[in-house]
């Protein structure tokens, strides 16, 4: 990038790798589960008594990566039309991927948060009303009943008296109000769910697969997935209310049998 911006010091020269620019690791081969490793990321997911889930791509390639490496461009952009001057982005997945954990770690410190064990904790599955459940049918519903005002309205669409219950946070009877909410949704399935959760702030969410994405009510009034070149895919985000995306189109880059890429 030296040479590059001395040819041209507006020049915006974005780079991602997994360990960044400099470091003992820098050169290092890895992958996104190392990087994810190395952040502390990883050491958070999870259930209960389980090693540590690995989570796709989703925290470390895409969001502490590529998402970071888009941001930081944005950012030299957007610095250049005052300095004049361009700069390079070292957008590395472990930075990335630790940043998004920054509320997590801020909990550790103050004693919120209990790294020590996973599926313990308020919103990684230790919880009975931030969980998913199976139902009748062998599907799933995602409860994220948090603040009690929802909880309580979760209570009433599940058909669960709250005077038989332990209190929403009593830790030392969340076994038992787990029990009783997994045993209330076993009893029907995830579309009759579905419906009775409807229009309710129970925060009660069937799990669509991929494939159901698009057919569900409101991701199709949103147009959350486009259909492109034959093929379904996520709409651009987030949306711009002066200049939105235009329409997809598929891209004018192909690749030949010999595994090149033509553009």
């Amino acid at each position: 990038p030296d040479v590059c911006l001395e040819l041209n010091p507006r020049l915006v020269y974005g780079r991602v790798t997994g360990w960044g620019q400099f470091g003992p690791k820098a050169k290092q081969a890895g992958h996104d589960l190392n990087y994810m490793a190395a952040s502390g990321t990883l050491s958070t997911l999870g259930r209960a008594d389980q090693p540590p889930t690995v989570p796709l791509a989703y925290i470390g390639d895409l969001g502490g990566g590529s998402m970071m490496l888009a941001f930081g461009i944005l950012a030299a952009l957007y610095e250049r039309q005052s300095s004049g001057l361009g700069q390079v982005v070292d957008a590395a997945i472990l930075d990335g991927a630790t940043l998004l954990a920054t509320a997590f770690h801020g909990f550790a410190q103050i004693g919120a948060w209990d790294e020590t064990r996973r599926g313990v904790n308020l919103v990684d599955s230790g919880a009975p009303f931030y969980d998913c459940y199976e139902t009748a049918d062998g599907e799933w519903m995602a409860v994220g009943s948090l603040e009690n005002k929802f909880f309580l309205e979760l209570l009433k669409v599940l058909e669960l008296d709250p005077a038989t219950l332990p209190d929403q946070h009593d830790r030392e009877r969340w076994p038992e109000l787990r029990a009783a909410i997994a045993g209330a949704i076993k009893g029907r399935t995830r579309d009759e769910w579905r419906d009775r959760a409807a229009g309710t702030d129970a925060c009660l969410e069937p799990v669509l697969r991929m494939s159901e994405v698009r057919h569900d009510p409101h991701n199709d009034a949103r147009q959350t997935m486009v259909r492109v070149d034959g093929l379904w895919q996520p709409a651009p985000a987030p949306r711009l209310s002066r200049t939105p995306a235009g329409p997809i189109s598929p891209s004018d880059v192909t690749t030949d049998h010999a595994g090149g890429v033509n553009a």
